[in-house]
């Protein structure tokens, strides 16, 4: 039977993951950073009706240090590198606040290499593909790659940009024998295991707690977590998948008007504070000049959101679950159970 390490065993894709592949039989083994959380989740496991619980285990690991990575490799196959360090998008010195997120993923591959694991999977980023593609002609592919110094690019993207690199400088030394795979997933929305959400729940709550007057004109790709999951068990189990990176996306965009949109119609509580008018592109160029958030979302609208899965479906045989219209129904009716509207 095979034994699978995921790291950060409270994050959201993560609990799906560790779902996914006890569910198919497997041992899994998850990092936490104490063992207080690991109550966290494996109730959300029990909460879950999830089988095999009892060959889930704990490993105390955190991104910042070495210790406890070693043990947390032992006997394992196959590693899903999905943790990432808590990360504030403005700080002060941005470094130091992208450091983690670079040593982090290096530790992880390192007291891989060290453990003899066959292959780690990598959650990287689209934001490492696809933010410097601003040819309307251009499809993003998995060939792609986002310049570090792309005007208007966020620290997070970034920082997960330089942590893919880092990874793959490891990977490509000469003297490495763990076979390795990343998934780049766009945002990731769907049903939730608990009230613990993705990052990229705000923006839906960002369009329904009233604090947006106007909706910016920016296109969105977006992904289901289930899918997502998916991908990274068919990148660890696919012989072809090694050295390979893929792009975790559901067909076509969504238009952040668009998605308010399908909030008014399946949320209609909600509907007062749903901002009615779309805020000019003018106005979100001029305002790229002075404000920083403005300036990110300036790229998102400027970028070319026209991206392919075909790799994926090609060489995983992945197809995704449904639209991106039954992802956003999915996710509402999940933020409504858990009461997060």
């Amino acid at each position: 039977m095979t034994h699978y390490l995921v790291t950060g065993g409270t994050g959201f894709l993560s609990a799906h993951l560790i779902a996914q592949l006890l569910t198919q039989g497997a041992f899994v083994r998850t990092t936490v950073r104490s063992l207080e959380k690991s109550d966290q989740v494996r109730q959300t496991m029990v909460d879950n009706h999830i089988p095999h619980l009892d060959r889930l285990s704990f490993a105390v690991a955190d991104l910042n240090t070495d210790a406890g990575w070693a043990a947390a490799m032992a006997d394992i196959e196959g590693v899903f590198s999905v943790a990432s360090p808590v990360f504030m998008d403005h700080p002060q010195d941005a470094a130091a606040a992208m450091r983690p997120a670079i040593d982090g993923v290096q530790r992880v591959i390192k007291a891989a290499q060290a453990a003899g694991v066959r292959r780690l999977v990598m959650t990287a980023n689209f934001g490492a593909v696809g933010f410097s593609n601003l040819d309307p002609q251009h499809v993003t592919t998995e060939a792609d790659w986002t310049d570090p110094d792309q005007p208007g690019l966020s620290l997070y993207e970034k920082s997960k940009l330089l942590a893919e690199k880092a990874a793959w400088q490891l990977i490509d030394a000469p003297d490495n024998h763990l076979e390795f795979a990343t998934i780049n997933p766009v945002a990731i929305l769907g049903p939730a295991l608990s009230a613990h959400l993705s990052g990229s729940f705000s923006i839906l709550t960002n369009l329904m707690n009233g604090s947006l007057k106007v909706v910016p004109p920016i296109a969105l790709n977006i992904v289901d977590v289930r899918d997502v999951v998916k991908l990274h068990i068919l990148a660890m189990q696919t012989p072809a998948a090694n050295h390979q990176r893929f792009i975790a996306a559901a067909d076509g965009m969504i238009s952040m008007p668009q998605m308010a949109a399908v909030i008014r119609q399946y949320v209609p509580t909600v509907a007062d504070k749903l901002p009615r008018h779309t805020l000019p592109v003018w106005a979100l160029h001029l305002a790229a000049h002075f404000n920083r958030t403005a300036k990110e979302g300036d790229l998102l609208l400027r970028v070319n959101h026209h991206v392919s899965n075909q790799k994926a479906r090609t060489v995983l045989g992945w197809e995704p679950l449904g639209s991106i219209q039954d992802t956003l129904q999915t996710t509402l009716a999940s933020m409504a159970h858990y009461g997060v509207l």
